[in-house]
């Protein structure tokens, strides 16, 4: 059975939150997934406790937070790679991520050594 775009991106957003949740001990209140060429991007909004938008009232928090919080997603990084080549097939080239300590919301990117937006519409 081939998956569609939309039924991969739900796969992703699915997983990537029950990663959050075991990994990270919390996960996000909502997630959008889109692939776009050879890369997959992923939207995760509302992740910071009402702890840290505290600490986020002053620069030293902030980057406290951004710090801590980048850390904890990259030490997981071999085990997003993993979840991104078991729902696509693609081994995943490198990943960007970063969070906004304003908004709470991080953004992932997974770069593919592959097209698969256009693996996709075939």
């Amino acid at each position: 059975m081939n998956k569609s775009k939309g039924f991969i991106e739900a796969e992703i957003s699915k997983a990537l939150t029950k990663w959050e949740k075991d990994f990270l001990g919390r996960g996000s209140v909502s997630v959008k997934t889109d692939i776009l060429r050879d890369m997959i991007i992923v939207s995760l909004h509302g992740i910071l406790t009402p702890a840290e938008y505290s600490l986020c009232e002053s620069k030293e928090g902030r980057l406290s937070v951004k710090r801590n919080r980048s850390s904890l997603v990259e030490s997981g990084e071999e085990e997003l790679k993993e979840i991104i080549l078991n729902i696509t097939g693609e081994k995943v080239k490198s990943f960007h991520t970063d969070l906004s300590t304003r908004t709470g919301e991080r953004i992932m990117v997974f770069k593919l050594f592959n097209d698969l937006e256009k693996k996709l519409l075939k």
